[in-house]
């Protein structure tokens, strides 16, 4: 999986649309648009603020209700950061907002699905209690 590494006064634009879903050409339109606003490095790159990564992440999953059938509490959207497949299994990591959430599941759904890095995803949970013991040392 790629690190983000997030620069003091934001994320470089291919690093914020990574973490968005979309194509540099598509923030690059929105700026000239007006939908984001960007800064310049003192070399003239472009800097997006984590805030606006943030307003257009709300935005976007605003836009998008979650199934009718899901409990809001229980459904993380975000973006495909890494599919490891196998034969018969595929691990599915998905970062949701600042959480990292993995899946195991069936290398047949991860292919019906057409999971690939970059995709936007929702990771719904469904368990009543999780629990991590140790043995006494």
């Amino acid at each position: 999986m790629r690190i983000m590494r997030r620069m003091a006064d934001g994320y470089r634009i291919g690093e914020a649309a990574a973490v968005l879903g979309v194509r540099v050409e598509t923030l690059r339109r929105w700026e000239r648009e007006g939908k984001l606003r960007t800064t310049r490095t003192s070399g003239g790159q472009r800097l997006v603020p984590a805030a606006e990564v943030a307003r257009l992440l709300a935005e976007r999953r605003a836009a998008k209700p979650a199934p009718v059938h899901t409990s809001r509490r229980n459904a993380f959207p975000g973006v495909v950061t890494k599919v490891t497949k196998d034969k018969v299994s595929a691990v599915v990591e998905i970062q949701a907002g600042p959480h990292r959430v993995v899946s195991l599941i069936t290398r047949e759904a991860a292919d019906e699905l057409g999971l690939k890095p970059g995709m936007e995803a929702v990771a719904t949970v469904k368990a009543t209690s999780v629990m991590v013991e140790v043995p006494d040392r």
